[in-house]
């Protein structure tokens, strides 16, 4: 049982939290009802707020589509102002333009062709929208009258600033060191760098815009003559300065690059000019027949000097005007090996300059043109070279080789870099090389056979023979032509190969020259031209031993031809002739040897008329104590009387004659003078105690020694 009082209390306990919990409900359902006003009373002000924002949306959309439409018509309208301005503008170009293209591009290139720009738009847009109107016929002419001073601007600026290359820039650029590896290279600047910056933009418009490629005719005719004036420039510095100075190159280059100095082109050996004054004489006086004599004056020297002085010499030191014609023509051959030269080097600047300025489909049509009068003078030249030698050929001046071969060597030296530089020309343009080369290697061919035949066909003509027996004129200028041959041994080699004239001399052909591109190998080309010398050396044996025969002496005969053959060896040995000659004649040498070895044999026998009478034949046979007949005394009489009438005789004759060398000289005297000597002493000691006359210094008039002394005394007309 719970107790009363417990359960009373339990009781109120409960009411009271009875009546808690109805006061919560009770303000719970006031608050329910305050927020269903509340809430009535939004969406009371939510329907308002939509019913006007509908009523705002009503009349703000028209007036939105209004303006939107308003905008459109504005910008329509300024875009239609702003094209009629722009079509405006073109009817104003005309005028706009014509005091900058009245006056011209010069000095403001950059502006004239803003204009210019302008004036081809407004052509374009009257073509486009109205090509009937007078308008766009205005914009055409102004359009073409700056064309038209555009490309006098061109030709203006071309004319005015290309200049003739200085000939002293020329011979810097021409001038190699080969020694020197680091070497300053010459650069030609043909234009100012602006100038040529106004050119290059010019062209390029007109080869864009101009539609035109007059200018570049222009170009080339006043790019041409420059580089013909720039060669002549050269021609006329050697003229002027040569001559007198002897400088054939710049003589700015070591005063502006002291330590970088410039070898000038390889000059002709120096002998050039004495054989070729000597050759000349020779065609006068050989071979014509107008003029003879030989006044040949042996040359003594220690180491077995045999030059001989010709007649020519003495004439070239008389008459000074000689020596300048020939100093003349040796100016005349280097100007033109340098013009050469220059040729190629001015060339490749100016296809350096074309590149820059000519559209590259046109460039090597427009160096080909601009070229042309350069290349044509001095193929021009050549050819007058070749013209002027095949006549002196004719008149037989074999000279004249002499002066094709340094140009033709020069020629085939450069020909490469020649055929680089014109690569892509026409073929007639590439071609004017090779075809002189081919003119001057048949002439020099012709020259060449000619001069062999000259030495095997020369006259024996007794007036021309040298009196003293010395070296024959013909035998001098034949070894000094051939000396020239060693000098361009290669090139004359050549020429006689591009002659096919194997055939001509026998020679066997090896399988692998026949076989080459060049038909002929350098090897091939020596042979035939050691053939060749053996030929000249054979005509002129032949020649000198029919010469030989016209002295009445067979013993000045013999010291004629002992006199050239030594003259011949020594030469050959002296300028290593020899070594060519070789190549084909093994035994040359030997030969040579010989024949001299025969001469001094013979030579000797002209003593036998005198040592034959101190032989003992005839001789009386002599008795211890017996007396000497009458005959008998008579005979040693007509030995003593012949050998000293013999003696005197040859010793007068012989002192006039001459042996230019002195060790072949002296060999021959210590020979003959041994042999005399020990005959006549031998004689004198079987005669020694025999009384053939009363008188015996009538009969012995020479003792050993004087005619050891009257031997010595040969061969020296100052005795």
């Amino acid at each position: 049982m719970i107790p009363t009082e417990d359960a009373s209390a339990r009781k109120r306990e409960i009411e009271e939290k009875l009546k808690q919990e109805q006061e919560t409900l009770s303000f719970i359902r006031e608050n329910l009802e305050k927020s269903d006003q509340l809430t009535k009373g939004m969406v009371s002000i939510l329907s308002s707020f939509e019913s006007r924002l509908m009523q705002l949306e009503n009349s703000i959309i028209p007036v939105h589509k209004q303006t939107e439409n308003l905008q459109r018509l504005q910008e329509n309208v300024d875009k239609t102002l702003s094209c009629m301005d722009h079509v405006i503008s073109y009817y104003h170009v005309a005028k706009d333009t014509d005091r900058i293209i009245r006056e011209g591009p010069t000095g403001r290139l950059d502006e004239y062709l803003a204009c210019i720009a302008k004036i081809q738009k407004a052509v374009e847009y009257f073509q486009d929208n109205n090509p009937d109107s007078p308008e766009l016929n205005t914009v055409k002419a102004r359009f073409e009258k700056g064309k038209e001073l555009l490309e006098a601007e061109f030709r203006s600026l071309l004319t005015r600033y290309s200049k003739p290359v200085p000939p002293i820039l020329i011979l810097d650029t021409i001038s190699v060191d080969e020694d020197m590896e680091l070497q300053e290279e010459v650069v030609l600047e043909h234009l100012p760098e602006a100038v040529l910056q106004d050119i290059i933009c010019i062209s390029g418009w007109l080869v864009e815009y101009g539609r035109n490629q007059d200018f570049m005719n222009v170009y080339y005719q006043i790019r041409s003559s420059q580089l013909d004036r720039s060669i002549k420039g050269l021609k006329e510095h050697f003229r002027k300065n040569s001559a007198s100075s002897g400088i054939l190159y710049s003589p700015a280059v070591q005063t502006k690059r002291k330590d970088t100095p410039t070898k000038k082109v390889p000059k002709r050996p120096g002998t050039i000019r004495k054989a070729q004054n000597l050759l000349k004489q020779y065609s006068q006086h050989g071979l014509d027949g107008k003029k003879g004599g030989s006044n040949l004056t042996p040359l003594e020297g220690h180491d077995h000097d045999l030059r001989v002085k010709h007649p020519s010499d003495a004439l070239n030191e008389k008459h000074g005007a000689a020596a300048g014609k020939d100093d003349v023509l040796d100016i005349e051959i280097d100007s033109y090996i340098h013009c050469i030269s220059a040729f190629v080097k001015l060339a490749q600047s100016e296809y350096a300059l074309l590149t820059e300025i000519i559209p590259e489909h046109h460039q090597k049509k427009t160096f080909d043109s601009l070229i042309q009068e350069a290349l044509n003078n001095l193929m021009l030249e050549g050819d007058n070279i070749v013209f002027a030698a095949r006549r002196a050929i004719e008149r037989r001046d074999y000279s004249a080789i002499l002066t094709i071969f340094p140009i033709l060597r020069h020629l085939k030296m450069n020909k490469s870099e020649f055929d680089s530089t014109l690569q892509g020309t026409a073929a007639s343009t590439k071609n004017k090389m090779p075809t002189l080369i081919n003119s001057m290697e048949m002439i020099g061919a012709k020259a060449l056979e000619e001069f062999a035949d000259s030495i095997k066909n020369d006259p024996d003509k007794e007036y021309n023979m040298p009196k003293d027996g010395t070296v024959h004129e013909l035998t001098s200028n034949a070894i000094l032509f051939l000396q020239q041959l060693l000098d361009f041994h290669e090139t004359a080699g050549a020429m006689l190969a591009s002659q096919v004239l194997g055939d001509t001399y026998n020679i066997p052909l090896d399988p692998r020259e026949t076989s080459s591109a060049s038909s002929y190998t350098s090897d091939f080309n020596k042979r035939l031209l050691s053939t060749y010398i053996c030929k000249v050396l054979g005509n002129l044996q032949l020649n000198l031993l029919s010469k030989s025969k016209v002295y009445e002496d067979s013993a000045l005969s013999a010291i004629f031809l002992h006199n050239n053959y030594n003259y011949i060896l020594k030469s050959l040995e002296k300028s290593e002739l020899i070594q060519l000659v070789t190549v084909t004649q093994k035994r040359a040498e030997n030969s040579y040897r010989e024949l001299i070895e025969q001469q001094i044999d013979m030579y000797q026998r002209s003593w036998l008329k005198v040592t034959e009478h101190l032989a003992d034949r005839n001789m009386p046979v002599l008795q211890p104590g017996a007396k000497l007949k009458d005959k008998e005394r008579q005979v040693i009489k007509d030995k003593f009387k012949g050998f000293n009438d013999g003696l005197e005789e040859l010793c007068k004759t012989q002192k006039g004659w001459a042996i230019p060398d002195k060790d072949q000289r002296d060999f021959i005297r210590q020979q003959q003078r041994r042999v005399v000597s020990d005959a006549y002493r031998s004689f004198l000691q079987r005669c020694a105690n025999i009384s053939f006359t009363k008188n015996p210094e009538k009969y012995h008039k020479y003792r050993p020694e004087e005619v050891e002394e009257m031997i010595e005394k040969l061969f020296d007309t100052s005795a």
